[in-house]
């Protein structure tokens, strides 16, 4: 047995465990663990530093979950979008494939608690039709294996996966969603690595959300990847008392930037059953954001979305930095709230912008009509 997997069998993971552990009250533990169940890895139990705090908030099941029940179970109409089992196809060239239910730790505000935990929520008799799906739709390009965490798997079995993948032709990207860097790095082995480097190219997404969470074993696992040719991307959700602090992600992304991970997406909360508790306000993010833009490199700047609910996908959210824009110009400001005009050409998209032959020959003609105060002054003149 590999340590990660000593780590998940040690794991705070019952309602004895969350008595005994946290002092709960065993009714409420009942309950926690019926709505959705706790897995806290000693790894990641050791990152607390007190009761309450942004590690703690994240893996912790807390009472407050069982008086959320505004939301519906699957917000992103994933179910909706999954032409077959396992499969996810929401956008033209890329598709969802969920192989696992199980994770490292059990993220109190996972947006997908209708498929995690139990081994029978995500099927693996369900792959066959998945690789079928695949293989017919000659669109899709780029597969993101997630669940659960495509980590849990063993490397025999991500490694079958990834085999099969790359015998479809048409799929050149495979990415990998997975939180182990984070949570439990010591999945992150060179065998593991060994592994993924023969299926090239795979891109990892993991998810940190505080500065905490970036230790020395987190970082060796990151920069393993790394060493392996890996792209390593972060995405990161905006929660109340974790995160909602403009210095807290800047810390954060900066860290991010030294051990070569390379944030992609700052995501506002799902609107999810239980976790409602988590979420903030749009303008906390849009302040994040200008705290990030113009105050740090450019590649520490991840992109701003909202994942719609209903389905439709990221969209992009950034501040107000268009004052105005006509076919001539646009008017900025940038992060010091200075003010900037740039002049907007003419092409095929702005025929009328400024350079084009029409505004040309507008701008000539108006110059050869004498203006309105020149002719009072001539008359003046000639009548003196």
């Amino acid at each position: 047995m590999e340590l990660w997997q000593k780590l998940i069998r040690e794991s705070v993971h019952t309602v004895d465990h969350l008595v005994e552990q946290f002092n709960m009250d065993r009714k409420t533990a009942e309950d926690l663990d019926e709505f959705f169940q706790a897995r806290i890895n000693p790894y990641y139990l050791s990152l607390i530093r007190y009761p309450g705090d942004p590690i703690w908030l994240q893996c912790i099941p807390d009472k407050v979950e069982l008086e959320d029940f505004t939301a519906i179970d699957d917000p992103l109409m994933e179910d909706a979008m999954s032409p077959v089992p396992n499969i996810t196809h929401r956008y033209p060239d890329r598709a969802l494939f969920l192989v696992t239910s199980q994770c490292g730790i059990y993220c109190r505000f996972c947006t997908r608690k209708r498929k995690v935990g139990d081994y029978e929520k995500i099927s693996m008799k369900g792959l066959e039709s998945a690789f079928d799906y695949l293989e017919e739709h000659a669109e899709i390009r780029d597969v993101i294996l997630s669940g659960g965490d495509p980590l849990m798997l063993t490397d025999t079995m991500l490694e079958k996966i990834l085999k099969r993948l790359r015998t479809i032709k048409h799929i050149e990207i495979i990415r990998l969603g997975t939180r182990m860097p984070v949570v439990l790095p010591q999945r992150i082995t060179q065998k593991l690595c060994n592994v993924i480097k023969k299926y090239h190219p795979i891109y990892v997404n993991t998810h940190f959300n505080h500065p905490w969470e970036v230790t020395p074993e987190s970082t060796e696992a990151c920069e393993m990847l790394a060493n392996a040719g890996v792209p390593v991307g972060n995405q990161m959700v905006i929660m109340k008392d974790i995160n909602d602090d403009p210095a807290v992600v800047k810390e954060l992304m900066q860290k991010l930037l030294k051990i070569r991970v390379r944030p992609y997406y700052m995501y506002m909360a799902d609107e999810t059953k239980g976790a409602n508790h988590f979420r903030t306000s749009i303008e906390t993010g849009m302040k994040i954001v200008e705290a990030l833009r113009g105050h740090t490199s450019g590649l520490a700047i991840p992109h701003f979305v909202i994942d719609a609910p209903g389905g439709g996908g990221k969209i992009p959210l950034l501040p107000n930095y268009v004052l105005h824009m006509d076919e001539e110009k646009i008017i900025l400001r940038n992060y010091k709230n200075e003010v900037y005009s740039y002049k907007n050409y003419a092409d095929k998209n702005n025929p009328d912008g400024f350079g084009s032959k029409k505004k040309k020959k507008a701008q000539a003609a108006k110059k050869s009509v004498p203006k309105k105060k020149t002719e009072v002054l001539v008359l003046d003149e000639v009548e003196s």
